[in-house]
């Protein structure tokens, strides 16, 4: 385990975290929220791996380097990082990182070259229709001082800080339909619980397709049948009170953010859980959530503020736009997005006849 380096200065940070890196501020927290790579911001970037292998690190897994970064962060065409950052504190409170499907690259045996890639393989079908329109997101973090109460309201909204952040990214990327992602659960997380949460999964939201699976699927070691009186429900409310209860008595409670992404959407797709020898073998369930399709009140709030930031981005670009123009912009990339989720729709449907 090597030392992790020392904060980078906050002067350089902020030279790096300019104007036209800029996506929003947030809806809560009063905060910031910016869009760079490893190329235009090393120093941000150097700053997001250290606090990365310190969050990281703290939850019981971690790449194990002085700085959390890795080849998709420095690639070519890297993933983008988006950081939310603190303007009072001067300090980077979270982020994630992030490629859009159309500039995924890929290997010589035709599977996309992604962070997931050792993990997982992708099947032609969601390589050929799906990838298009997926946003991959990874390496989501909160700086361990904004993951205490004490933080006050920072803490508290550290998590809708960064969907308030996707959503933008959405609202000016009217393709991109899908999230693709991993919960992460770690090693010393009870055995059991986790047994129980994978069986939840698969139960409630499952991937008849079989779009994506682990190579080396992780072993659920607890007996179905058991746990199959356990989650005795059909209705998702129920079941999870079944969950939840059964988690609770083995002395633990659901991880926050596999909490927030089982609420999000009743479509959501469980394709499987993998161990990631690369990262101090934390459990990797990949998931896969279609934005238009989750719950009104988790995505709404994010998604109509993201198109008010895009068209202040606009305003700003053409100052001579009228009120009605900018509308007619925001009405014309609504409907786009409107266009391409119905065709992609009517495509899997055609599909299934």
């Amino acid at each position: 385990m090597e030392k992790i380096i020392d904060p980078v200065s906050v002067e350089l940070l902020e030279a790096e975290l300019t104007p036209d890196k800029k996506l929003r501020d947030t809806n809560k927290g009063g905060n910031v929220i910016y869009v760079t790579t490893a190329h235009k911001s090393p120093n941000v970037m150097r700053e997001i791996g250290r606090i990365r292998e310190l969050a990281f690190r703290e939850a019981g897994g971690s790449s194990g380097l002085a700085a959390d970064i890795d080849e998709f962060d420095t690639m070519a065409v890297p993933y983008r990082q988006l950081v939310v950052w603190d303007p009072d504190a001067r300090a980077i409170l979270g982020g994630y990182r992030y490629i859009l499907g159309p500039d995924v690259a890929f290997k010589e045996d035709g599977q996309p070259h992604l962070a997931t890639s050792h993990m997982f393989r992708f099947s032609d079908v969601f390589i050929r229709e799906y990838l298009p329109h997926v946003m991959e997101l990874g390496r989501s973090f909160v700086a361990p001082e904004y993951q205490s109460s004490k933080a006050g309201a920072k803490a508290l909204f550290a998590l809708d800080n960064l969907w308030d952040g996707i959503a933008s990214v959405i609202a000016e990327h009217p393709q991109t339909i899908y999230f693709f992602g991993k919960m992460t659960m770690y090693p010393d997380y009870d055995r059991t619980a986790k047994d129980l949460i994978l069986h939840f999964l698969w139960k409630h939201f499952p991937d008849p397709e079989e779009l994506v699976r682990p190579y080396k699927p992780y072993p659920i070691l607890s007996n179905p049948r058991l746990m199959d009186l356990i989650l005795r429900d059909e209705t998702y409310k129920d079941d999870y009170k079944n969950l939840k209860d059964a988690v609770r008595k083995l002395g633990t409670n659901i991880p926050p953010l596999v909490n927030s992404y089982m609420g999000a959407s009743p479509s959501m797709k469980m394709l499987g859980t993998a161990i990631n020898d690369e990262f101090s073998d934390v459990d990797e369930t990949a998931i896969l959530i279609c934005y238009d399709e989750m719950y009104p009140e988790k995505r709404d709030r994010h998604a109509f503020s993201g198109v008010l930031e895009w068209m202040k981005r606009v305003r700003v670009r053409f100052p001579h736009l009228r009120a009605e123009d900018m509308e007619e912009l925001g009405q014309r990339r609504q409907k786009r997005r409107k266009r391409i989720l119905e065709k992609f729709r009517n495509r899997k449907k055609k599909q299934k006849k």
